[in-house]
């Protein structure tokens, strides 16, 4: 098929010199927490017992999933369906400079840096910044205008959640507000194409995320695994839910109460995954510091810019990110 990406030819090395394996471990498949946040619109009290489920969810798993969370099936049905359009694009029209009239590193596939086999990923995606959606392609004017509306509804969602989260924190109500502007924020739309080694290559490769937030519509395929208390387990999709996790900058900011778990995507022998993620992000300057008036800080000070350099770095010498342990004290 033309608009597949090489995979096979990319990761050829890596699978000749990776020990055969039969299959990855079974996991054991399990339910996250499922928060209906209908009761943030209901009395005093039901909004204060769901406010405490997003805050216990995020210490205790850091993955939790979220229904009427405002954004309808229509859109979230629409925007799987443009994300198909949009990736059976031929390939060699998807790697064109401006795909999508895009930045040039907005479609990414595999991982040119993969030193070894775990750091390969069987996957494509689009990056694509707040900032540059005005800017599409007129021609994918259908594909705008429901990352669009998915925008406009995630946008305000992920506000909510940190907003909730900071309370318990001390954090002043206004600082999401003051640091994290909609231009700051990103979206990847993703693609995991069926893969023949799926006992050996991993659709995404073990990680966490930086943002403040991420929040994740996902198909039902499944795929994704966390890793919690030294084991990994698969989240069991959810057709009426959102996956919230909390990122690397949410665990700095909470002096480590809250969790930025690493995730991985198991790929699929023969069936392709798509999902949508919108990161929730602050401006490259904003200090991220963390808050505790009861223990010393866990982490030192950084800005996104910092942190985004160190990641850089790490991924560009050792394959991957490190992540929160280059900020520890």
């Amino acid at each position: 098929m033309d608009f597949e990406p090489p995979f096979q030819g990319a990761c050829k090395s890596l699978l000749q010199n990776s020990p055969i394996i039969d299959k990855f471990p079974e996991v054991e498949e399990c339910e996250l927490p499922v928060i209906d946040l209908i009761d943030l619109d209901s009395d005093h009290r039901n909004r204060d017992k769901c406010m405490n489920e997003i805050a216990e969810a995020a210490s205790q798993w850091g993955f939790f999933q979220v229904v009427n969370h405002g954004i309808s099936p229509e859109v979230l049905n629409s925007i799987r369906d443009e994300q198909k359009k949009v990736f059976h694009q031929p390939f060699d029209k998807k790697i064109e400079q401006r795909f999508l009239n895009l930045s040039p590193i907005s479609y990414r596939w595999g991982n040119p840096k993969a030193t070894c086999l775990r750091q390969f990923s069987w996957s494509e995606a689009i990056h694509i910044s707040m900032a540059d959606i005005p800017s599409m392609n007129e021609q994918h004017k259908s594909l705008r205008s429901t990352i669009e509306s998915f925008v406009k509804n995630v946008s305000q969602l992920a506000e909510s959640l940190a907003e909730i989260l900071a309370q318990p924190l001390g954090v002043e109500s206004s600082y999401f507000k003051d640091h994290c502007p909609p231009r700051t924020s990103f979206l990847r739309l993703n693609r995991y194409a069926p893969c023949p080694f799926s006992s050996q290559v991993f659709g995404l490769f073990a990680h966490t995320d930086s943002a403040f937030l991420t929040i994740v519509h996902q198909d039902q395929v499944g795929g994704l695994e966390l890793f919690i208390d030294g084991r990994w387990i698969g989240v069991k999709p959810n057709p009426e839910a959102l996956v919230v996790n909390i990122g690397d900058f949410f665990e700095a900011l909470s002096n480590g109460v809250y969790k930025s778990i690493k995730h991985r995507v198991i790929t699929n022998q023969k069936v392709e995954r798509f999902s949508v993620a919108y990161f929730y992000c602050p401006s490259f300057d904003t200090v991220i510091q963390s808050r505790s008036t009861t223990e010393p800080a866990v982490f030192k000070s950084f800005t996104l810019r910092e942190y985004k350099q160190q990641t850089e770095r790490d991924v560009r010498e050792l394959g991957e990110k490190v992540g929160l342990p280059r900020f520890l004290h």
